[in-house]
């Protein structure tokens, strides 16, 4: 690049630097601001078809304005290129890829020109403010602002918070809760979008985080490290539950939250419009933490079904309510804590769906095996659910059963395979005269007779599965004989081969 001399300029330095200062941005922001505007006003003078640019000294002041044609071997434009033989005319050593570059005389601005800058450097300048604010309110996403209302559009409520403005939304404002003007809010910052106007700021007093920083800042333990937050359910102005943990012996989770008189809980509800908490102690054991959850009712019983991520609990008839809560709300915020649905049933609720299930297994095996009544209560005592384990458990284990002697389990076993050769086979013929394809034979947790009911039902290929919605396969099996997180696993893993054959496509492509 060629040396272009200027004349040094130390009001330039003083400009940039009154205005890095006054708007705290980096002064580097505002040099190239201001070469940005000479080289427009030097554009609108010499001609905007030129490639112009401007260069401020950042230690004198110095401005350098030129004009600048790469040379190229193939021209596309006469006035910012020129050829290789044009541009050694200039300089001798000059080759494809290089800039030629003629000096400009200083501009003497007029007015238009000069305004034409100011607007340029404005913008730059503001945008440079847009972009530090950007970026310190990124840096804030997951922390809690201090504002102050500053007004109330269609229930969202806009917050000076300092440099900028943030949204506090309709719907991440506690129900109830009402502001004015001048109002003093915390709130928690959920998300910072980069907009042509500035930084978009939404915030949310309604999100369990919120209520975790509020105990985080009100509880030293937990701004330690020493106890931890496990888990957050809220449903907001209402009820809350929080899961805390801790790995010294010597500290009280539970209490540590609490605080001496209840003072350090209180700030929180306080915060959150009187929103009533309960703290209970975390716990790896998933029986112990639904039991804590579920407080202040008292769990008899606890059954858990992790392959459909469900937990059963049965309560006295007496703390059925208690455990269920007002509209549902506690279990609601225990299945939310622990991640999973809860069903809550009575003793005695329980104990007519067990004396239900084990009717229907007893009738069930008395038919398959030609058995009485007594000797199908007794493989229902011993574990048994199908004929199908029966036939494949060890002989020994059969011969085991009180009452039973080896003669007795071999002939059952006999019994239950006969059964189950029969059965497959009556279930291939129909299979076959239904026409029910062989794929949806093989879609994991449908057995035989949910297929065959499915198939007098109009469903017979695995296409067909895979277009029913949850609740239409559950009425279709009748109820009780899935539930819906059974019913979503079969219907996705019919679909499994669309996705599959998309895979498929997009990888050809």
């Amino acid at each position: 690049m060629q040396n272009i001399e200027s004349m040094p300029r130390p009001e330039v330095i003083l400009v940039a630097d009154t205005v890095a200062r006054e708007k705290n941005i980096d002064r580097e922001d505002v040099f190239e601001a201001m070469e940005v505007a000479i080289q427009k006003a030097g554009r609108s003078k010499y001609g905007f078809e030129h490639d112009i640019r401007a260069h401020i000294d950042r230690k004198t002041g110095a401005i350098t304005l030129a004009r600048y044609r790469e040379v190229k071997d193939v021209i596309e434009n006469e006035v910012t290129e020129l050829t290789l033989e044009e541009a050694q005319a200039y300089k001798a050593d000059a080759k494809i890829g290089d800039f030629i570059i003629d000096p400009l005389p200083p501009i003497d601005f007029g007015r238009i020109a000069a305004q034409t800058a100011k607007q340029v450097i404005v913008q730059k300048v503001r945008d440079a403010e847009r972009n530090k604010q950007f970026e310190e309110y990124k840096e804030k996403i997951g922390t809690i602002v201090n504002g102050t209302v500053k007004r109330i559009e269609f229930g969202n409520v806009v917050l000076d918070i300092g440099k900028t403005e943030a949204v506090l939304r309709r719907d991440e404002i506690i129900p109830r809760e009402k502001f004015k003007n001048g109002d003093r809010v915390r709130a928690y910052v959920l998300d910072v979008r980069r907009e042509t106007k500035g930084p978009q700021i939404f915030l949310s007093r309604t999100c369990p985080e919120f209520m975790a920083k509020l105990f985080t800042s009100e509880v030293p333990e937990i701004y330690d490290g020493i106890v931890r937050i496990m888990g957050v359910a809220r449903d907001p102005g209402s009820k809350a539950k929080l899961a805390v943990k801790t790995d010294d012996m010597t500290v009280d989770a539970v209490g540590a939250c609490v605080g001496l008189r209840g003072i350090r809980v209180q700030a929180v509800v306080t915060e959150l419009q009187g929103e009533k908490i309960d703290i209970v102690p975390y716990s790896e054991d998933k029986a112990q933490y639904i039991v804590s959850a579920l407080a202040p009712a008292e769990v008899t019983k606890v059954v858990l079904d992790e392959e459909n991520n469900r937990i059963e609990v049965v309560v006295p008839q007496e703390q059925f309510s208690s455990a269920i809560g007002r509209r549902g709300q506690n279990v609601k915020l225990a299945s939310q804590l622990l991640g999973c649905d809860i069903d809550v049933l009575t003793e005695e609720q329980e104990q007519e769906r067990r004396s239900n299930e084990n009717k229907v297994r007893s009738q069930r095996f008395m038919e398959a095996l030609d058995v009485d009544e007594m000797i199908a209560h007794l493989l229902i005592a011993e574990g048994f659910s199908n004929v199908d384990e029966i036939a494949l458990v060890p002989l020994s284990e059969l011969s085991e059963i009180e009452g039973f002697d080896e003669d007795v389990a071999a002939e059952l076993q006999k019994r239950a395979k006969d059964f189950i050769t029969k059965r497959d086979k009556e279930f291939e013929e129909k299979s076959k005269s239904l026409g029910i394809d062989e794929q949806i034979q093989a879609v994991e947790g449908l057995d035989r007779d949910m297929i065959l009911t499915l198939a007098d039902k109009g469903v017979k290929t695995i296409d067909d599965l895979a277009d029913l919605a949850t609740d239409e396969l559950i009425e279709m099996l009748g109820d009780g004989v899935i539930t819906e997180v059974e019913a979503n696993r079969i219907i996705m893993a019919a679909r499994q081969h669309w996705f599959d054959e998309e895979a498929k496509e997009g990888d050809k492509e």
